[in-house]
């Protein structure tokens, strides 16, 4: 099979795992479908670096195990696992609409992108983005908020692949250990609320005004 036909079937699956995560109503299944994601991203980085003999991309692809296999998802699961899940925080839009809203941004995005050989998976990573940006807009919960950002994240690491893989490996290591000092800080900032609040509502967040 033709290395970009495998890149772009699993850019596509990327998609299926976002709108996991996002309908997901307890945070360690959407940590389990984020691992599912991420491991199907650092399958892209490697058939990314077969394709290209790029050596900078297969040091992307073990990077991106490390930070986002096995350390954002333990993250998430650690800090935020014991918060309690709330059923009545659901976002502004249902699993059935979400699926929608997914396959409007791709397309919206397939005839955004000009680049004939790269054009599905950079749709997609383009989407990607936009549909972590879309959860974080459309939901109430601060957890979820905090996956949206893992989404788009990932989403921006796509790009990076497609349009630069010849980087240097300091900065493919620098936006990969970033991210996860970013849900670090988010994790840490969601329990804090909590504690302070007893609510991961993120319109009671006014009292935190002034």
């Amino acid at each position: 099979m033709d290395g970009m036909l495998i890149v772009n079937n699993l850019a596509g699956l990327l998609i299926v795992t976002s709108l996991l995560v996002i309908c997901a109503n307890r945070v360690a299944t959407a940590a389990w479908f984020y691992v599912l994601q991420s491991l199907t991203l650092v399958g892209v980085f490697l058939a990314l670096a077969i394709t290209q003999g790029s050596h900078e991309l297969t040091l992307l692809a073990a990077s991106a195990f490390v930070t986002k296999v096995v350390l954002a998802p333990l993250i998430l699961i650690k800090l935020l696992g014991p918060l309690p899940d709330d059923p009545e925080l659901t976002g502004l839009l249902g699993p059935a609409w979400m699926a929608v809203l997914a396959g409007l941004i791709v397309l919206v995005s397939w005839y955004a992108v000009d680049a004939a050989h790269l054009k599905p998976a950079l749709a997609v990573s383009l989407g990607h983005f936009l549909l972590g940006l879309a959860c974080i807009v459309t939901s109430r919960n601060i957890l979820k908020q905090i996956f949206g950002y893992c989404l788009m994240e990932n989403g921006a690491h796509l790009t990076l692949a497609l349009m630069a893989g010849k980087a240097p490996e300091v900065v493919e290591i620098g936006i990969a250990t970033d991210a996860v000092c970013a849900v670090l800080i988010m994790a840490l900032l969601a329990r804090r609320i909590h504690r302070t609040l007893q609510t991961l509502d993120v319109r009671q967040l006014t009292a935190l005004k002034g």
